[in-house]
């Protein structure tokens, strides 16, 4: 008897928590890489536990397995979001290792092994969609927005009905232009960031706490 009142009461928790928007909303940090994925998710981090998430580099493909940190909380005003944080390798249509090796000075066999990570990281990234409650797409704000790899990834989240915020990183850069993303999303919310100086993340944690609880409410039915 312990045992069936037990899942009761975890169907009943589990009920009460989809339909109060309570549950934990699981937040990716999505994008191609050297974007800034890994260096927000240290922001985000270190403002509101003082930890990080990883090391960056400016070799692509840094991250090539997810890393997810729970029961982080963000406030604005009145106004919170509780998430666990999930910082996903890189989104790439192709990994090439001479790359590594002709414009990173890597070693063929460091160079393979890396290619080799990094084309498993983006399957494993891909998967974890199947996880995931909202997505911060993080996207170079120096860069054509029109690459096969944002519209790819825009795709993708579309089709799962994913709630979607694009931080257009590198906002500190002098050839920045937010606005080039925002004419190009303009269905989603587009921040102008900069992850490394910490440039308007209070503007980008009061969008996500109103993107994400709102709609995650709404996923919470599902």
């Amino acid at each position: 008897m312990g045992l069936f009142k037990r899942v009761r009461e975890s169907k009943f928790s589990l009920m009460m928590q989809r339909v109060f928007g309570k549950r934990h909303a699981k937040i990716g940090i999505y994008g191609p890489p050297n974007v800034g994925k890994t260096t927000l998710a240290n922001r985000i981090l270190r403002d509101w536990t003082g930890d990080i998430m990883g090391s960056v580099s400016e070799i692509p493909h840094e991250t090539r397995r997810a890393k997810c940190v729970t029961n982080i909380k963000i406030n604005n005003g009145g106004s919170s979001l509780n998430m666990d944080l999930v910082d996903t390798p890189g989104i790439a249509t192709k990994v090439d290792y001479k790359e590594f090796m002709n414009l990173y000075g890597l070693g063929k066999d460091e160079s393979r092994t890396r290619a080799k990570e990094a084309t498993e990281g983006v399957i494993e990234a891909i998967k974890w969609l199947d996880d995931i409650d909202g997505v911060v797409l993080v996207m170079d704000a120096t860069q054509d927005p029109f690459t096969q790899v944002n519209v790819t990834i825009i795709g993708n989240l579309e089709a799962r009905n994913l709630p979607v915020l694009i931080a257009a990183n590198k906002i500190d850069a002098e050839n920045a232009s937010p606005a080039t993303l925002k004419s190009a999303f303009p269905q989603h919310p587009v921040i102008p960031i900069s992850a490394l100086t910490g440039y308007n993340t209070e503007n980008l944690y009061s969008t996500m706490i109103k993107e994400f609880s709102k709609k995650h409410k709404k996923r919470g039915s599902r």
